[in-house]
């Protein structure tokens, strides 16, 4: 692999655009596609995965390169040379003498030990992180660091796993069973599947194994009425509407009309008909309070620091502060005990987070508890052995990449005494 001077000058733009953090990253890389649309298909490759790649090492990279400034430049360079393997030669002309030379130095340099660095995870995420030890800390950082799989959920109102595996695998794909969910497909590849007939035809969903795990949890069953409480574009709520058997009645609340509108055309693709998407001005909506005490199960998936998801967004851990996910906490102690008002005798709330922070999993359902007598934490093992998911987990749900190969997620489920 050889870089030329225009696809340097790219990379370096991009990560200039991305370490700003006034956005998300995908979003400054596909606003810098837009901008340049006749970028061929393996240089808009080359830079997305360096820029990324530079995010995820970032808190190395700028360790590599001090003392000396941490320039987009600079970081595009050793990106290029830490990430890609790249040797100095294959720069070629892209990089000046001084360049090259500067390199060479940065090539034999060791770090000294450092946990944020050797983590990649900032000092004040470490310090959040509860009981760990330093080796799990940079186990999970290092699982964080790593790009994460494409997994697949197939739409069984449509298609049985088997069956699309072998029709995915007759395509060309390959493919396997994902280990825990036995809704899942995960590609060993990453194509682009948005024309694919099976997808237009909503057989199968773009969904992370973890998130499945959160629908299937949730344990919607034919004829119940369910809530899907912050149903955002709606990957979960289509997974509850098929447990369903498109049967019954399901509710798929948000505050955003941008997050739900985009639900409307992968319901149409899914062919259930059961969903209802309701636009909500807060989790007070009087649209909320219509249905307190009706509901046998509701799934809150709360907005949340996303910290478990850093292998798709490694912009998140320097978005994010102390200040921003203490804000979070009052947000989702709020949401769950409006969503709990819903949640008939007997029925089952799920609360769920992409967090992997104490502060916005166990400690809000400890809280929780601790104000609403009338609901008991049903242990997850209990949970996960209802729906035949071969998992140990224990009290919660707590899925770690470097353990399960999936985002980082949180689940209780709490079930209101009768």
């Amino acid at each position: 692999m050889t870089i030329n001077h225009h696809q340097l000058k790219h990379i370096e733009t991009v990560i200039g655009q991305m370490i700003r953090f006034d956005r998300p990253a995908d979003a400054v890389l596909s606003a810098y596609f837009r901008e340049h649309s006749k970028l061929g298909a393996n240089d808009r490759h080359i830079i997305a995965e360096t820029a990324f790649g530079a995010l995820r090492r970032l808190l190395q990279l700028r360790a590599l390169i001090a003392p000396d400034k941490a320039t987009p430049r600079r970081l595009a360079l050793v990106a290029l040379l830490k990430i890609h393997k790249l040797n100095v030669k294959e720069l070629g002309e892209a990089a000046s003498a001084g360049e090259k030379e500067w390199l060479g130095q940065i090539k034999g340099k060791v770090l000294p030990a450092s946990l944020e660095v050797d983590a990649e995870l900032p000092q004040w995420v470490i310090e959040r992180l509860g009981e760990q030890t330093p080796e799990q800390v940079i186990a999970l950082g290092k699982g964080l660091a790593e790009g994460a799989p494409l997994d697949l959920r197939v739409n069984t109102m449509k298609m049985k796993r088997d069956e699309l595996l072998g029709r995915l695998q007759a395509d060309g794909l390959e493919c396997e069973a994902t280990p825990y969910s036995p809704l899942g497909i995960r590609l060993k590849t990453k194509p682009s599947l948005a024309k694919h007939e099976l997808f237009k035809a909503g057989v199968f969903e773009v969904q992370d194994e973890g998130s499945q795990l959160l629908g299937l949890i949730t344990g919607a069953r034919r004829g119940e009425m369910v809530v899907d409480f912050c149903a955002g574009a709606g990957g979960k709520t289509l997974l509850l509407g098929a447990q369903m058997a498109s049967s019954g009645r399901l509710y798929a609340f948000d505050v955003s009309e941008k997050r739900l509108a985009k639900l409307k055309p992968r319901q149409a693709r899914s062919g259930l008909s059961n969903v209802h998407p309701q636009l909500l001005a807060s989790e007070n909506d009087t649209k909320v309070k219509r249905l307190a005490g009706k509901a046998d199960r509701v799934l809150v998936d709360a907005p949340c620091s996303g910290l478990g998801t850093l292998r798709r967004n490694p912009d998140l851990k320097f978005r994010q502060s102390p200040d921003s996910v203490a804000e979070l906490n009052a947000k989702q102690a709020s949401i769950l005990a409006s969503a709990s008002r819903l949640v008939r005798a007997g029925g089952r709330l799920v609360y769920a987070t992409c967090s992997l922070l104490p502060q916005e999993n166990q400690d809000i359902v400890a809280a929780f508890l601790a104000d609403h007598p009338d609901f008991k934490l049903v242990k997850m093992d209990e949970v996960l052995a209802e729906q035949k998911i071969p998992l140990q987990m224990g009290d919660y749900l707590e899925l770690k990449p470097q353990l399960h190969n999936t985002d980082g997620f949180f689940a209780a489920v709490l079930e209101k005494n009768v």
